[in-house]
């Protein structure tokens, strides 16, 4: 019996599973026998499809898990074990008939069991299936070793693709980092340079007034210059002119040779 052979937990779930479908699969056919309406049979055919996918999807983990314990076990019970195998995939190819005929009987298109339906990104079944019903065992087996293997492949290069996204992105935040960190540079800087340009700009403005104040001086002091200088000139050319007064602080204008000879002679 199945349920004498030795599995592991993990194999054993899945087993039990595989058969409860199959049961289930058994009593919705038994009730497609009466049920009159074709509406209803094509809805009750299409949840037995459902069955049949699920029971599909459980028969693949059921083989991984076998390759998985297939090194722990004694050659007898791999023997064993993959018997059960083919066996579960012969009762489903039974169903897959059956479900066939009966898609005949209503006129509809007739569907293989690993057509998953529009919208499904598959190769078309008559490009790369045959009908279940129509292989032998071997050729069922090589074709779900088949695409397991590619299904495999498939993972590894979405995680090869995750693993270069992630790598990327990673990059890509560490540029960013570096540019925020140069642009705070750069701004700290500019402040820098403003505050710079405006103390220079003050420190030009204060030049300019006080070489404006020292030019007024200087042109102011040039002017009493100018004009003690005139009147030194008018007190020496005109020493007799009276309206002119002596600076505060100069000395009279020299006597000419004449007056200093007449009063050498007068004394």
């Amino acid at each position: 019996m199945a349920s004498d052979l030795p599995m592991g937990s993990q194999l054993e779930q899945i087993h039990g599973e595989i058969r409860d479908n199959f049961r289930a699969l058994a009593n919705g056919f038994q009730r497609l026998d009466k049920i009159k309406d074709s509406n209803r049979q094509s809805k009750q055919l299409e949840e037995l499809t459902g069955k049949m996918r699920e029971c599909k999807r459980l028969i693949k983990e059921f083989d991984r898990e076998l390759k998985d314990e297939e090194g722990r076990n004694p050659p007898e019970v791999n023997k064993q074990l993959n018997d059960e195998k083919q066996s579960m995939i012969k009762e489903l190819n039974s169903y897959v008939a059956l479900r066939k005929t009966y898609m005949n009987t209503l006129g509809n298109k007739r569907v293989e069991l690993f057509d998953m339906g529009a919208g499904v990104s598959e190769p078309t079944a008559d490009d790369n299936f045959q009908v279940a019903s129509s292989m032998t065992n071997q050729e069922l087996i090589n074709a779900g070793t088949k695409t397991m293997d590619e299904t495999d492949q498939a993972i590894q290069r979405t995680q090869k693709v995750v693993e270069q996204t992630i790598e990327v992105g990673t990059q890509t935040a560490v540029t960013l980092k570096g540019q925020t960190d140069q642009m705070g540079r750069i701004v700290n800087e500019l402040d820098t340079i403003n505050f710079s340009i405006k103390k220079a700009s003050q420190l030009v403005r204060e030049i300019g007034r006080q070489v404006a104040t020292d030019k007024c001086i200087m042109l102011f002091l040039f002017l009493i210059v100018c004009g003690v200088i005139a009147i030194i000139i008018v007190k020496i050319v005109n020493p007799k002119n009276k309206d002119i007064r002596d600076i505060p602080g100069l000395a009279p204008p020299a006597p000419s040779r004449r007056l200093l000879w007449a009063a050498e002679h007068f004394i």
